[in-house]
């Protein structure tokens, strides 16, 4: 598996991210920090589905973001579980899942991880409740999972000139 390259260094021509016409530096379409997140977040997550396989507690979670600092020392997982002792579990992997982040991608350090809930998924959830629990108007039917059928729907027959 190839290592990832997420420092903008040296290019293909030995430029160190400068224009050459003009000496500018090229713009980048978002910064650093969030390709460092991003990089980290799919590597994780393709280390936790193999881990998966001889963890049970590691199968139903999904990592949701990565936030890391900007000296790259250390870096906050985002998670998501139906398991209980998800946070247990990947407490338990973190030195493998470390191990993973040094093999796949050139950082000039790899950032210890820490492991958190992610406080959207409870938001969310809370917010779906609040929702569900509102009460509904009067005249507004409450939606069904059914699609709508067409044997109510009067049959008429085309008696114009084409026939």
């Amino acid at each position: 598996m190839g290592t990832a390259e997420v420092s903008g260094g040296r290019g293909r021509r030995g430029g160190a991210g400068r224009s050459r016409r003009t000496g500018d530096k090229v713009a980048r379409r978002y910064p650093r920090s969030a390709r460092v997140n991003e990089i980290l977040r799919e590597v994780l997550a393709d280390a936790l589905e193999r881990l998966a396989d001889t963890d049970e507690r590691l199968a139903l979670l999904t990592i949701t973001g990565v936030d890391c600092d900007q000296d790259l020392r250390h870096a906050l997982v985002f998670f998501s579980s139906l398991g209980d002792d998800a946070q247990g579990a990947l407490s338990e992997a973190r030195v493998r899942l470390q191990l993973a982040v040094s093999q796949q991608v050139r950082l000039k350090c790899t950032p210890q991880l820490r492991f958190a809930p992610d406080p959207a998924v409870s938001a969310g959830a809370r917010i779906e409740d609040i929702l569900r629990d509102l009460p509904r108007p009067i005249d507004v039917p409450p939606p069904t999972d059914d699609p709508p059928s067409s044997v109510d729907a009067p049959v008429t027959e085309d008696t114009g000139p084409d026939r």
